[in-house]
């Protein structure tokens, strides 16, 4: 019979960044700092296109749901990887880790199918505009939202019945800065790992699969803006769409390199950097970059703080 080191794990320690104590006070502050612009950003971006009429249109319905996912998800991380870098080694419940770890995860694939239906509104608006009103309404933008916050935390359930039956065998340091899939899947001293079976699986079905749809509307739409008559329409038009571009990259850039490269290219350090700006940097980003290339929202933040100009 194998011998194997079945002590019951009740607790993980996170490692955190190997730094020196001074450039850990300095990344502290720095990340602090965004933090707090993440929450400010979304949470005035959110009370802006509830309080202000005219942004009651799908488009910024969906850009709510966006802040509001942003916001949650750097809370979800945030406050961890904060105290890592205050403390040398900090002690996480077992039960806090496999809640974060779903909790994360199942943001991150809510926001993956989100950005999803964003580009759908986007190719329905540039590319059906006499149908825009049917095929996007109120009633379908609020039933895709739910089905994408609802598909997020249901596929992530994988992760809490594979999980129960996956032995770590006393293993308990996880070198990253909070308890991620990828860092504490490798604790894990199965047989068959918990990463050969779940990575690809979300990789697919959170990532790939609504990227193609992304690339899809997007060809759809380059098509249709070299067909406009005029060089200030073909901008106008290319300008609303360069925001939801760039977030998609940042986020997907990101996302796609921890979860779809090669296992022999893991590198922790660079997990724990591409984890820091998957889930601080550039949720502290997105409501910055709809804002400043959106007229519709500037001048909606203006009209909330001086009501009478029209």
């Amino acid at each position: 019979m194998e011998n194997r080191n079945e002590t019951q794990v009740t607790e993980f320690i996170l490692l955190g960044f190997p730094y020196h104590p001074q450039t850990k006070v300095a990344l502290f502050v720095v990340l602090l700092a965004i933090y707090l612009v993440t929450l400010i950003a979304n949470s005035l971006f959110i009370i802006i296109t509830l309080a202000v009429s005219q942004l009651h249109l799908p488009m910024y319905f969906l850009l709510c749901n966006l802040a509001l996912l942003d916001l949650c998800y750097s809370s979800v991380s945030g406050p961890t990887v904060l105290e890592g870098l205050l403390f040398q080694r900090i002690s996480i419940a077992y039960s806090r880790c496999m809640t974060q770890m779903y909790i994360a995860l199942s943001l991150g694939q809510a926001e993956c199918f989100l950005l999803g239906v964003m580009a759908w509104d986007r190719y329905a608006a540039i590319c059906k505009p006499f149908h825009y009103h049917q095929i996007m309404n109120s009633q379908v933008c609020v039933k895709l939202t739910v089905l994408c916050w609802a598909s997020g935390f249901l596929i992530s359930l994988t992760s809490v019945v594979i999980l129960p039956v996956v032995h770590f065998c006393g293993h308990k340091d996880i070198d990253h800065t909070f308890c991620e899939l990828q860092a504490v899947s490798r604790l894990t001293c199965t047989h068959t790992n918990f990463s050969d079976i779940s990575t690809p699986f979300f990789a697919f079905v959170s990532l790939v699969a609504p990227l193609c749809l992304i690339l899809f509307t997007y060809l759809r739409i380059l098509s249709t803006i070299l067909r406009m008559s005029t060089a200030d329409r073909r901008h106008r038009t290319f300008t609303t769409c360069g925001s939801h571009l760039l977030v998609v990259v940042l986020f997907y850039g990101t996302a796609m390199g921890i979860y779809l490269k090669p296992k022999s290219t893991l590198s922790s350090e660079v997990d724990k950097v591409s984890a820091v700006f998957y889930g601080q940097v550039a949720p502290a980003l997105n409501p910055l970059i709809y804002t400043l290339r959106n007229k519709d929202v500037t001048v909606a933040f203006k009209k909330l703080g001086h009501p009478n100009i029209s």
